[in-house]
């Protein structure tokens, strides 16, 4: 993390890339396994290639023994010893001189083997200079593509927040200014629905920022000492009015008087409505919801535990993807919640997951660090 200048904080333990260093790590990988097949290959090649050169020369040199040996039967009948002298040094000679011819050709094949392994390496370095020139470019035009869309983005959802403020506005005024008749009260309640569709808009256009803000590495915190405990139960205090409606028992349970930690105030107390709302939304009536917070190790823990239907032991990594949805017939959110919370989590230096058995309910907890004791 990087605290700047204006009091907060943006990620660097967080990549803001983290699909460009998968693409590197696998086209490295990609390349050493090519250039091991490659090696492979030619090894292979020129093992083949040196088998038949000393299969032709044995063959060559088992024949020439054939002929000298049929050749000193017939000069041995002939008992002809200055003959044999000659004959002997001529093949002295010839020998010689078809060891040098071998030697000679044995190096003009490794010299020939040289020149194409550096002829190859040249041609594949060019090769990848090209690739990664291609990638460059092709990421610089997606990094323009990315900072439009934020500025469009940051434009938009500015007019659309003040829009849907003067809609709040308004049915606001509706709902306070109308009868105490039949009709007012109709307008009343129409009035409390346009405030309920209004605040929803306005999550899921926060939402949306939040994502762009987390792939792009600048999600910002504004940490400041504080007490975890206190957010905890104004968590809970938000929370049980909805809880209670659905018949489903909220509880808390906090280990310590104080749990002293430097985070942001807003975006800890958005990833916990996050938490509880999930587990509102998939706990049924008559049901149990516990949120925790303690003291563990150097660390400040958070849980919400659930009696809810429970995730699948291969889903509870997926769902802290974008757009994960557990139902797919359900659409009462865009799926970014969890994702948005581990984004917060991390900015934080801690980390988020997911404990759960299908029917046996779920657990999720996430950590921050503890203010050190000497913290003033």
């Amino acid at each position: 993390m990087a605290l700047h200048e204006d009091g907060f904080m943006t990620t660097k333990n967080h990549p803001p890339k983290p699909e460009r260093d998968h693409t590197d790590e696998g086209l490295r990988k990609e390349r050493e396994k090519s250039d091991r097949e490659y090696a492979r290959g030619q090894a292979a090649i020129e093992e083949d290639s040196d088998a038949a050169i000393n299969k032709a020369r044995g063959q060559a040199d088992e024949a020439l023994r054939t002929a000298r040996d049929n050749a000193d039967a017939r000069m041995e009948q002939r008992e002809a010893p200055s003959e044999n002298e000659a004959v002997n040094q001529e093949r002295e000679d010839a020998d010689t001189a078809l060891q040098g011819e071998r030697e000679t050709a044995d190096e003009k094949l490794r010299d020939e083997r040289a020149e194409r392994m550096r002829a190859l390496s040249a041609l594949l370095h060019l090769e990848r200079v090209e690739t990664d020139t291609r990638l460059l470019v092709e990421r610089a035009h997606a990094d323009s593509g990315l900072a439009t869309r934020d500025e469009f983005m940051g434009m938009v959802s500015h007019d659309l927040r003040t829009l849907l403020g003067g809609i709040a506005l308004q049915s606001a005024l509706l709902k306070r200014n109308a009868a105490d008749d039949e009709v007012g009260r109709r307008t009343a309640e129409a009035a409390a629905k346009i405030q309920r569709f209004t605040a929803r808009m306005n999550r899921l256009i926060g939402d949306l920022v939040d994502v762009a803000s987390i792939e792009t590495g600048r999600i910002r915190i504004a940490p400041e000492l504080q007490d975890a405990t206190a957010l905890v139960r104004e968590s809970v205090e938000a929370f049980q009015p909805q809880a209670s409606a659905q018949g489903i028992s909220l509880d808390v349970e906090i280990r310590g008087n104080t749990l002293m930690a430097k985070f942001d105030h807003e975006r800890v107390l958005q990833v916990l409505a996050n938490l509880l709302s999930n587990a509102l939304k998939f706990t049924a009536a008559g049901g149990r919801i516990s949120l925790h917070v303690e003291p563990v190790g150097q660390d400040v823990r958070f849980s919400v535990a659930d009696t809810g239907s429970g995730i699948p032991s291969h889903q509870l990594e997926q769902v802290f993807e974008r757009f994960w949805q557990a139902r797919r017939e359900d659409r009462r959110g865009l799926g970014l919640g969890l994702y948005i919370s581990r984004g917060i989590v991390e900015a934080h230096g801690g980390r988020i997951w997911a404990e759960s058995q299908p029917g046996q309910g779920s657990t999720f907890a996430f950590t921050i660090p503890a203010a050190a004791a000497s913290t003033p």
